[in-house]
């Protein structure tokens, strides 16, 4: 953990990372529950849900081909500024029409297709593929503090001052952000001198066709299904099953950090030692056991501070799996590819958060929550027993590469 803390650029990115992340779990968390407390509708959240999600898929070409042809430490300060134009519609406070929270989404979730391309492509440059793994889980930390700090304050500013108070603390969150990623960076990793040609952005579906990414890719979209039904469930389960509050909803999505804060540690200390297809499999199979335990508890008990304790403890196996499935793909993409590669990944894990968001909203009303909950919690240990058949023995460590100056 020090020596990637003794690399300037990489601790800057984890700053920056920081104050971005919080922002956008700020708002992840409060405009659906927001929504759902103002219609009651599960149809009326999948959609909203969705709509954030679209742009990903739509985007992911022109995000990848940007992330790749332009400075990508550049881009993110961009995209961060972005951010916080879109977003002022909603400072109007409560009483807003649904369609401005969707078209709110909707350019949220298009800048971020960028920015999450750029950053991940950016890591490998700043560390060495060498240390990806290692990077990987403390950017896994950093996303973890960032959604206890995030969550917790999106569910109790929702609550307390409404969707003003919400908005104003995600753009001071994004200021940070901005002035952190000002100047320029420094990496060790070599980019191709290159430019990748707008024509080329099929690169990143052909790479996750390929032998060595197949798998890990079918595995994502069934993950990503399932956590897509987890942001419409998750709503309901807590408000409904649990009778809990918006607060606890914030309370509950932020304390997941906590597990994955510890999760992120320990990466640090094993990343040399354990194959990254092992991280991606056992964290999958390991999250759907405890999401299963979970969901099935409030027949017996809706204690809160239960749940808060299960949450914490669900969020280590997420962390493990999101770091093994980065770095592997990390490691077996050239840099020149890397952002097209990673925004076709990403864009594969927003069509599955859609496909699943609009499963669980359209037939909540019909199965009930329980059934939707258990078959996430299958899907989930499905993917990861699916990654671990294929990938034993396969994957082997990446060379260091040397220094270069960064943006």
């Amino acid at each position: 953990m020090r020596r990637l803390f003794a690399i300037p650029a990489f601790a800057r990115l984890w700053v920056a990372a920081f104050f971005s992340e919080t922002a956008e779990w700020m708002l992840q968390v409060a405009l659906p529950v927001y929504l759902f407390a103002s219609t009651g509708s599960a149809v009326t959240t999948a959609l909203s849900i969705v709509l954030g999600l679209l742009p990903a898929v739509l985007l992911s070409p022109v995000a990848g081909v940007v992330a790749d042809r332009r400075n990508r430490r550049v881009v993110l300060a961009l995209v961060c500024g972005g951010q916080a134009v879109v977003v002022l519609p909603l400072l109007a406070g409560d009483g807003l029409p649904v369609a401005v929270i969707y078209l709110v989404m909707a350019a949220q979730a298009g800048l971020a297709s960028v920015f999450e391309p750029a950053r991940n492509a950016l890591v490998p440059e700043l560390v060495g593929v060498g240390e990806v793994t290692a990077a990987n889980g403390l950017m896994s930390v950093v996303g973890s503090v960032a959604r206890l700090a995030g969550g917790w304050a999106g569910g109790v500013l929702l609550g307390w001052g409404g969707l003003g108070r919400v908005v104003a603390g995600y753009l001071a969150a994004l200021a940070v952000a901005g002035v952190v990623l000002a100047a320029p960076l420094r990496g060790r990793a070599p980019r191709s001198p290159t430019a990748a040609r707008r024509t080329e952005w099929l690169a990143g579906f052909r790479e996750l066709g390929s032998e060595r990414l197949r798998v890990p890719s079918v595995s994502t979209l069934l993950t990503s299904i399932a956590q897509g039904m987890f942001l419409v469930l998750f709503v309901v389960f807590v408000l409904d099953l649990l009778s809990g509050s918006e607060a606890d909803a914030g309370l509950l999505r932020g304390v997941q950090a906590i597990g994955g804060l510890v999760a992120g540690l320990a990466l640090t200390a094993v990343a040399r030692r354990v194959a990254p297809a092992a991280l991606q499999g056992w964290g999958l199979l390991a999250m759907g056991v405890v999401s299963a335990v979970i969901w099935n508890l409030p027949g017996l008990t809706t204690a809160l501070g239960v749940y808060v304790g299960l949450f914490m403890l669900v969020g280590a196996p997420g962390v493990v799996a999101g770091a093994g499935l980065l770095a592997h793909v990390q490691a077996v993409t050239s840099a020149d590819r890397a952002g097209r590669v990673l925004s076709t990944t990403f864009a594969l894990m927003a069509a599955g958060n859609a496909a699943g968001s609009l499963l669980a909203g359209a037939l909540v009303s019909v199965t009930g929550p329980g059934v939707l909950l258990n078959a996430q919690a299958g899907i989930h240990a499905v993917a990861g027993l699916l990654v671990l058949g294929w990938a034993k023995g396969r994957f082997r460590r990446s060379p260091r590469a040397e220094v270069v100056t960064v943006g």
